[in-house]
């Protein structure tokens, strides 16, 4: 009969396996729980032969997927508890890589388990309802969900570039991840989807410019202003690359302008590395002018935007994230008033406007009157 322990036990000698030996006092029914808990020092130095033997072959083992599945398997089906060595021939794992499969079922999962010494072992803790627990359908958070098939898309999009090769093997393993029978995402790659609404190419220069950024160098450019569609030549270190709403944009420090910019990549063009090294901007600098302003437009915030959106747009603006440090509170009459720090108001002025007649901008008078301004523009588009 093929041992429970190792699957190829079937077509190998019994003895190359120190736990095969066990099965046959392992079938179902025949060795009851009770005479586990008395186990010989024999079974239990068979069952460390075992362990060590299963590390040493962890070519042919079960992956963290399916031990998950087969952990949860044996303590739904049980009232008592399984001891260490036990769990570990049967999941084929070192003891540390239980301890990271419990703590993974159990924050991740949230799975009601735990060890319980008094019931002799790994349990499911069947207080109030959790009798009733099962693994989830889809084990991913969403963000992880996101990460795997956004990454997926991104390697499809490569081509024929230099890294095709070299990535296939990391394409061939996520596709492996995501075709996993325990992960239930056979149909991720047609069931979910993430539309880049509004994307534009980053451009002919965003192999000069990513260049440039990643080995230090200052880098020159002419750039096409989007407001005025003015050029202008620039010489600027550059710090980052930031991808935000499907487009690339380059944080750098303009040297003619003395202080930080954000340039479109898009709009840059003629772009060359030049020999000088660039200036680094300390971090901690880079975010506090670029990244505490709203959106993409740097600066540091000196001005606070009090928005009132109805109470029908309420219930869904108050769960967006506008600003790290945003301000939110449901009003008396159901409507919702939004804090939200800024330096620049031009991308923020968009936000509002796309939300129409929901909103108001209250304060500062500046951005009220940019945004009415804006309005009564569009609206004498449409008057006859």
């Amino acid at each position: 009969m093929p041992s429970r322990y190792h699957p190829r036990c079937a077509d190998t000698d019994r003895r190359a396996h120190p736990a095969c030996e066990l099965s046959r006092h392992d079938t179902a029914g025949s060795y009851p729980w009770s005479h586990r808990l008395q186990a010989s020092a024999a079974k239990r130095y068979r069952l460390l032969q075992y362990g060590q033997w299963i590390v040493s072959h962890r070519g042919t083992s079960m992956d963290k997927f399916d031990r998950i599945y087969k952990f949860h398997a044996i303590l739904a089906t049980r009232r008592t508890g399984i001891d260490m060595e036990d769990l570990e021939a049967r999941l084929e794992c070192t003891r540390s890589t239980l301890f990271r499969l419990a703590r993974d079922m159990q924050t991740l999962l949230h799975a009601p388990i735990k060890y319980d010494s008094a019931r002799g072992g790994w349990v499911y803790d069947r207080e109030g309802d959790v009798d009733a627990y099962q693994l989830p359908g889809l084990w991913l958070s969403a963000s992880e969900l996101q990460a795997l098939i956004v990454i997926r898309n991104l390697l499809d999009r490569l081509g024929g570039g230099l890294l095709s090769e070299t990535i296939a093997p990391l394409a061939r393993r996520i596709d492996e991840l995501i075709r996993h029978r325990r992960l239930n995402l056979g149909e991720a790659a047609t069931r979910i989807r993430f539309p880049a609404l509004a994307s534009r190419e980053p451009g002919d220069a965003f192999h000069i410019v990513g260049s440039a950024t990643l080995q230090r160098k200052m880098l020159w450019f002419q750039y096409r202003s989007r407001g005025d569609d003015r050029v202008t030549d620039r010489t600027v270190s550059p710090q980052r690359l930031t991808h935000y709403r499907e487009s690339w944009y380059l944080d750098g420090w303009d040297e003619e302008k003395k202080s930080l910019r954000t340039f479109a990549v898009d709009r840059v063009s003629h772009a060359r590395v030049l020999e000088r090294k660039a200036r680094d901007v300390p971090e901690a600098e880079l975010d506090e002018h670029l990244a505490g302003g709203y959106g993409i437009f740097g600066g540091k915030p000196d001005k606070l935007a009090i928005l009132k959106f109805s109470a029908e747009r309420a219930r869904w603006v108050a769960d967006e994230l506008w600003h790290p440090q945003q301000q939110g509170l449901f009003l008396d009459d159901g409507s919702y008033e939004l804090r939200v720090p800024y330096s620049d108001p031009r991308e923020l002025a968009m936000d509002i406007m796309r939300h129409g007649p929901h909103v108001e901008v209250l304060s500062p008078e500046g951005l009220r009157f940019e945004v009415i301004a804006q309005l009564e523009a569009a609206s004498k588009l449409y008057r006859t």
